[in-house]
């Protein structure tokens, strides 16, 4: 299997090579050179199966080359081995026909855990295998940041440094950052907002002497190991409501595209998904692009859905890339309008493509809470904001198939939004119980790149 990059000027990857690169050297994100096509009986024999049964049947084809089968099940078991229920990924049914999968029992409680908690081990074996040492850069709207510091702090051969936009995250989301004490993690509260911490990001991953100095790697859902991870979830849950005998539609909360593109990649490899339903809040520019066909940014406004907070989601280039039929020239045009800050218009054929993939809706933060308590009234279910942005626009959409809203992290993490929507107080699990009393380590930078480098190679001690 080898990796493509979805702007067509950086080298063809296998798969270890795409994941310890990240971001291609061309400023585009690797996607797989074709999609592997599971039969109906090999997707109906996943029914009942363990959760890592599952990913390692899913994941398989992708990273042959890279990990043998038995490695692979190991890495597997070992990322999934921490998390707070058996089933991994349950099922909760809130009404008829609607079925929640809750995504939040990892050490983190946000289902970025799904992802990061393999990664970090996939990196980990790769790193002891050459020798090497990387420099992990991220930037997070709250939760992919807690997520990474959880994989790799403590790792040999790895630093770490987190991105995140300074007061806007939650108090749990930051604590989680700021509070892990391995000497290898670096939380940066940056001025500015999600957007600017990405672009942060992606700066020093098109530096490229800087890039090669440090050993840059990229752990954001640019990383096509990340999204690899995620698929695996949408197979289970769709075997387990009936696939391949019938159709199931999931909805996805998302700003950065990279959870519902996971899903359409479901679909590509033969998963039965009838509806694939992108769920915005009130920063809704993927919404309205699907609606309209142009990518206007706007400004980024607060919410109690901080993580949606995103007007620049990097995998829609993926899906870009699919809907204009692998035209790589096509797509680096468009991101480069993105980059300028200037809207960008998608063509008739390719704009068709993605509104027969996704459909789409926005909710307002009125009917996010009461969506959060509607949903504790009627079904005993507390909904992290994120969540309940995918119930309300979900319940728009339901039909004859079994629909799916993924919850994407646990309400814990959220308390403020939580208990003003319902009087209650979600209290952290038990695990988690001190978060409140740990000292913090948090350093807060301005919105430059040269002063971000500086700080880098002052810290890996590279300084020259």
């Amino acid at each position: 299997m080898r990796y493509i990059s979805t702007r067509g000027a950086a080298p063809l990857l296998g798969f270890e090579a795409a994941m310890m690169t990240g971001l291609a050297r061309d400023g585009g994100l690797y996607l797989p050179e074709s999609i592997p096509h599971l039969t109906a009986a090999e997707i109906a024999a996943m029914a009942g199966a363990p959760y890592e049964e599952i990913a390692l049947r899913v994941m398989r084809p992708f990273v042959a080359e890279a990990f043998d089968s038995a490695t692979l099940s190991r890495l597997i078991a070992g990322a999934y081995a921490g998390f707070g229920h058996p089933a991994r990924a349950p099922i909760v049914q809130i009404g008829p026909g609607h079925f929640l999968l809750e995504l939040f029992h990892g050490p983190t409680l946000a289902f970025k855990d799904f992802a990061m908690q393999l990664l970090g081990r996939m990196m980990q074996a790769a790193l002891a295998r050459s020798g090497g040492r990387v420099t992990i850069v991220g930037a997070t709207s709250g939760d992919t940041g807690s997520a990474a510091i959880e994989a790799f702090a403590g790792l040999a051969g790895v630093d770490v440094f987190i991105l995140f936009p300074d007061g806007r995250v939650s108090d749990v989301q930051r604590r989680q950052m700021t509070t892990p004490d391995a000497p290898n993690v670096h939380a940066l509260a940056l001025s500015g907002d999600f957007d600017d911490c990405q672009a942060r990001v992606k700066d020093l991953f098109n530096d490229h002497a800087f890039r090669d100095r440090v050993g840059l790697a990229g752990v954001n859902s640019i990383n096509w190991a990340r999204i690899l991870a995620q698929i695996v979830y949408y197979f289970a849950a769709g075997t387990a409501l009936g696939a391949p005998h019938r159709a199931v539609d999931f909805t996805v909360p998302t700003g950065n595209f990279g959870d519902v593109f996971a899903g359409e990649m479901a679909r590509r490899m033969g998963l039965p998904i009838g509806r694939l339903i992108v769920a915005t809040n009130h920063n809704d520019i993927l919404h309205r692009t699907l609606e309209t066909g142009t990518a206007t940014p706007e400004p980024v406004r607060p919410s109690i859905s901080p993580s949606m907070d995103i007007q620049v989601s990097s995998n829609f280039e993926r899906a870009l890339y699919l809907a204009h039929d692998g035209d790589a020239a096509a797509v680096a045009a468009l991101m480069a309008e993105q980059k300028a800050g200037r809207p960008f218009a998608i063509a008739p054929g390719p704009l068709a493509r993605l509104r027969a993939a996704f459909a789409s809706g926005r909710v307002s933060e009125e009917e996010t809470r009461a969506t959060i308590a509607r949903t504790q009234a009627q079904a005993g279910e507390l909904l992290c904001p994120h969540s309940a942005v995918g119930v309300a626009v979900a319940e728009r959409h339901l039909g004859a198939a079994p629909m799916v809203t993924l919850a994407t992290a646990h309400p814990a993490k959220f308390p403020d939004a939580v208990e003003a929507a319902t009087g209650i107080r979600p209290a952290l699990p038990e695990r988690m119980a001190d978060l409140h009393r740990r000292p913090e380590r948090v350093t807060r930078i301005a919105n430059d790149l040269g002063g971000l480098r500086a700080l880098i190679l002052e810290r890996i001690g590279q300084a020259a």
